[in-house]
């Protein structure tokens, strides 16, 4: 079934906030899943909603990343080639694993608002026993910002909403990309100092 289909069935679905609830939290701990493509038709079709799927979603996720931490700290030996074979590479992911070490929250916060896979942070964080707390809650503000930055969106811009999402996407990566690195580097430049 294609993902028009999908969305079709959910919006008119009397379970819709559940599906999109469980549509979150498979998408945080299985890569494929365009959340925003279900998102955003969501959205504008019921817009008397709009603030509550963006809630459930960020639930969903918020859900998917406690399971994507646990998997990390317990399981990570048993799945390492699985891993290895389908997300990153041992190199990466050692990468990965020192940048969770040295900017932990800024890391995990950058996966949640950028196209790197939030699976992977989430791994990092669970290996490296990352402090639960700043990891969910780095989590939470970057997936809030981002499913209630689309609902404001839907808000503001009704019916247009996919195409500027579509027109803008890029600009925004790269925003946010800067602003996460101006801020590391302030971390280590500023607060160093001190």
């Amino acid at each position: 079934m294609s993902i028009k289909a999908r969305t079709k069935r959910i919006i008119h679905s009397k379970h819709m906030l559940t599906s999109i609830g469980i549509a979150s939290f498979l998408e945080s701990i299985i890569v494929p899943i365009p959340l925003e493509a279900i998102l955003v038709p969501l959205m504008q079709a019921r817009r008397e909603k709009l603030w509550l799927i963006a809630a459930i979603t960020t639930l969903g996720c918020m859900l998917g990343a406690l399971v994507g931490y646990a998997v990390g700290y317990f399981l990570f030996d048993v799945l390492r080639e699985f891993v290895m074979t389908h997300l990153t590479t041992d190199a990466q992911f050692s990468m990965f694993q020192d940048m969770m070490k040295n900017d932990g929250f800024w890391f995990v916060f950058s996966t949640g608002v950028t196209p790197i896979p939030l699976q992977i942070a989430m791994l990092a964080a669970g290996v490296t026993s990352y402090s639960l707390f700043l990891y969910m809650l780095a989590v939470t503000s970057s997936r809030f910002i981002r499913y209630f930055g689309i609902a404001l969106l839907v808000k503001l811009f009704g019916n247009k909403t996919e195409k500027i999402i579509r027109k803008y996407k890029w600009q925004a990566i790269a925003t946010s990309i800067a602003i996460i690195s101006i801020i590391i580097t302030l971390k280590y430049t500023v607060f160093a100092s001190h």
